[in-house]
């Protein structure tokens, strides 16, 4: 027998898109009432399922703990001998069971209602035991599953995950969680280079900085640029303060224009409104400016204007930022 993998995937795609479109019928006043509820919580949100609704539930539980709802997974069949132990009456408690008849998971909700946990049941039948004993009920209810034979969590368990992530990122925006709490959450990895790395993490300080002084010549720049390897260097007065840059680019624009390397100032042929930034400014947001101004090199300075650091797109580069 010959299959058509194609068409068959294509079929499963469609399937499961219309699945999470009609997903929209489910935002009402229920879906309001389960993110309110998980809002005023003084607690955390215990997120349980089990077997494929499990691994569905332990994502939801982590997408809500990355986005400022403090949140962890509980196996409910872990829960019933000892991990109830973590769940107490300021939680709330987010049951996932597609048939809402998940044995495991109704063994344990006496205990939660006598603990006093508010419970949230997430199903696909809104008539089931479990969306009856919930105090709220979000449906994601959906046509037919992606399996051919209608039996494996396919469509249902992607329908599951995207209400999830439509209630995670809700109470994202309802908490004012921004890019720098985000970052707070994901040190590690590039994710957390990009958010949270600042110039003054990968600048050139001291005598790394390539610098001269406004009387230099442009061979004396040309030996500071050599020296320090940047592609540019910083023109500054006695005070340190920046008057000018010049670069890679500077120097190829004045190449045909016959200059005295030796006797003419660097002031002459110097870049002077040049774009600067500060030391506090995130490595992610110089990365867009210099690629907005088509830049390679970047002085820093203080709130003096003095130069106090210089780093290029390399330095970005080795340290993950790119």
């Amino acid at each position: 027998m010959t299959t058509d993998f194609k068409q068959q995937a294509l079929q499963v795609l469609q399937i499961e898109a219309t699945a999470i479109s009609e997903l929209a019928r489910f935002i009402d006043q229920d879906f309001e009432q389960a993110c309110q509820l998980i809002l005023t919580s003084t607690g955390r949100v215990i997120v349980s399922g089990m077997g494929k609704s499990g691994h569905i539930a332990n994502k939801i539980a982590a997408t809500f703990a990355s986005t400022g709802t403090p949140a962890f997974f509980v196996h409910p069949g872990e829960a019933s001998h000892g991990d109830l132990g973590m769940i107490t009456k300021d939680d709330v408690v987010l049951a996932i069971s597609n048939s809402g008849e998940t044995g495991e998971v109704l063994t344990i909700i006496p205990v939660l209602k006598r603990i006093g946990a508010r419970l949230i049941g997430m199903t696909g039948n809104p008539a089931s035991t479990l969306a009856r004993l919930a105090d709220v009920h979000v449906c994601v209810q959906v046509e037919q599953e992606a399996c051919p034979l209608g039996l494996a969590p396919t469509a249902s368990t992607t329908a599951t995950l995207a209400m999830g992530d439509a209630m995670a990122v809700a109470l994202l925006n309802a908490r004012g969680f921004s890019a720098d709490d985000f970052a707070l959450s994901h040190p590690g990895g590039s994710l957390g280079r990009r958010l949270l790395l600042r110039l003054e993490d990968v600048m050139h300080t001291g005598a790394t900085i390539p610098m001269v002084p406004m009387n230099a010549t442009i061979k004396a720049a040309l030996l500071e640029m050599s020296a320090k390897g940047l592609g540019m260097t910083t023109v500054v007065d006695e005070n340190g303060v920046l008057q000018g840059i010049f670069t890679d680019g500077d120097l190829r624009r004045i190449l045909d224009q016959r200059f005295d390397i030796h006797e003419t100032p660097i002031t002459a042929v110097m870049t002077r409104d040049c774009i600067t930034a500060k030391p506090q400014m995130l490595a992610a947001e110089a990365l867009k400016l210099m690629e907005q101004r088509k830049i390679n090199g970047l002085a820093i300075v203080n709130d003096q204007q003095q130069t106090v650091g210089a780093m290029n797109m390399h330095d970005l580069l080795k340290a993950g930022v790119l």
